[in-house]
């Protein structure tokens, strides 16, 4: 086992980056200002010095049709990884995704495989409005042959980049950027977390807390204030959404009765609402209260800095609610 050394989020994922383009020849990174500029967020920085621009490329704004070329060079031997600036923009590349990368394993009969990585960073924050805000992870996550991930720490993000570079099939991976100064324990070296599998990040008795990306940390935080109202909170992480670990969300679901699933996307047909059956299906004999789904407001991202925070959960409302589904009081 590598020793850790602690270092940010987005050092963590940048590890990664530098790990699989040394191993393997056949990594490239395409996107906006990735190159010299070493990205908007410096989510790539130094990668360019050392590989160059023949394989840290720098493309139009044309997201388009650059991922086109991206989905090409797949098919024909390269490992691309494709960045998104904003986790707002997939909606440029949604044909070439959905009609053209998850599909064509299929319909070629496995003559064909599709190994590239779609990165992108979402997330309310830093009064950015409601375009380069939203975390739009549930539109992905609907389509067959695509795989999804959320890593929530500095360490599942790297060893969850390992990973979905290595996979053949498409990975859409998206970073909350502002865990990007999070830092953590980080194995040195090589580092891979298998694509479908989740965590446990606190033990509890009490209740289930599912919390996705970020908000992983918020559940954290509303298990402390629990604990002091003597109730036990289970956080489970699924770091994956596609495939979904159901074995590890049922079997702690089935240990404390009761379960709250809490995402920053937006509730209205989102990815809280798809756990929760999914919990309520294989679970149902266990629970002693229905699901609870806590979700980001279904209105547009505001840019106000007094109205962006009330749109995301906080702790301090997840306590609440998961207080009175204890106590009965819902």
């Amino acid at each position: 086992m590598p020793s850790p050394h602690t270092i940010t989020y987005r050092a963590a994922v940048l590890e990664a980056l530098f790990g699989e383009m040394r191993r393997d020849g056949s990594v490239i990174l395409m996107g906006e200002d990735i190159g010299a500029a070493g990205g908007v967020f410096k989510q790539t920085e130094g990668l360019f010095a050392e590989f160059g621009s023949e394989r840290v490329i720098d493309t139009p704004i044309s997201e388009s049709g650059v991922f086109g070329i991206a989905v090409g060079a797949a098919m024909t031997g390269q490992r691309p990884v494709f960045e998104v600036m904003f986790g707002d923009f997939i909606t440029l590349i949604m044909d070439q995704l959905v009609n053209q990368a998850a599909k064509i394993n299929y319909m070629s009969a496995g003559q064909f495989r599709v190994p590239l990585v779609v990165r992108t960073a979402v997330g309310v924050g830093g009064n950015l409005g409601p375009q380069h805000s939203q975390s739009l992870h549930a539109w992905p996550v609907h389509i067959p042959g695509l795989k999804v991930v959320m890593p929530a720490t500095p360490a599942d993000a790297k060893g969850l980049m390992a990973a979905a570079i290595r996979d053949d099939n498409p990975v859409v991976f998206f970073e909350d950027r502002m865990l990007y100064n999070l830092r953590e324990a980080v194995p040195e070296g090589v580092h891979v977390v298998p694509i479908g599998s989740a965590t446990v990040k606190r033990e509890g008795r009490d209740v289930t807390i599912i919390a996705v990306s970020r908000m992983v940390h918020t559940a954290l935080a509303a298990a402390d204030l629990l604990a002091k109202e003597d109730i036990s909170a289970e956080v489970v992480d699924p770091r994956s959404l596609m495939p979904l670990d159901v074995e590890t969300l049922v079997a702690s679901v089935k240990k404390t009765s009761r379960a709250i699933v809490v995402d920053g996307g937006y509730r209205q047909y989102g990815i809280t609402g798809e756990i929760a059956a999914t919990v309520a299906e294989h679970a149902f004999d266990w629970l002693d209260a229905p699901v609870l789904r806590i979700g980001g407001a279904n209105v547009p991202i505001p840019f106000s800095k007094t109205l962006e925070p009330l749109v995301l959960p906080d702790a301090q409302r997840l306590a609440r609610d998961a207080t009175a589904l204890v106590r009965g009081q819902r």
